[in-house]
């Protein structure tokens, strides 16, 4: 299969939140089919969905793959369980969450799996990120960036903190 660009959204809010993003960052790149084409800052924001938890910290990645996007999703949950993410609460808490945003020329809408993600334009959380390695994404017919500013001056809580994550070549 040819190489496909394709865009996740990671987050954590159990433990060491940065550790579970560096590992799962890793783990994606180390796949013989897949590797890691750019990082965006990591944020820290309030949760979203299920709010009595502590703050996440997110990033979006993208990803150059020659994996199915039903075959880039049975990765990204095998990182989930490798990194201990235990899925009792609907939007819960988590060591790790990683959801596929955006896979180049696909749209679907499977019980597994949407894309584009269903909520992309929804949360600041993954907007602010995947704006700043993917400004001319869209999703029907609106960009991801237009979107972002919106958030950014509605001063939804997503802070842009000092982090930085390389993976290991």
């Amino acid at each position: 299969m040819n190489q496909k660009k394709a865009y996740l959204s990671l987050g954590s809010n159990i433990g060491d939140r940065l550790h579970f993003l560096k590992q799962a960052t890793n783990r994606l790149n180390e796949h013989g089919q897949m590797t890691v084409m750019n990082i965006s800052s990591v944020y820290e924001t309030a949760a979203w969905g299920f709010e009595n938890q502590n703050d996440f910290y997110n990033m979006a990645v993208e990803m150059s793959t020659s994996l199915s996007p039903e075959a880039l999703l049975e990765v990204c949950q095998s990182i989930e369980i490798e990194l201990e993410r235990v899925r009792d609460i609907h939007w819960g808490p988590r060591t790790i969450d990683i959801d596929i945003l955006w896979y180049e020329n696909v749209e679907m809408d499977h019980e597994n799996l949407t894309i584009p993600h269903k909520y992309l334009l929804e949360r600041p959380f993954v907007t602010l990120p995947l704006t700043e390695i993917a400004p001319d994404v869209s999703v029907a017919g609106v960009k991801v960036s237009t979107v972002a500013a919106h958030h950014e001056k509605a001063k939804e809580k997503c802070l842009k903190l000092n982090h930085v994550i390389n993976v290991h070549t």
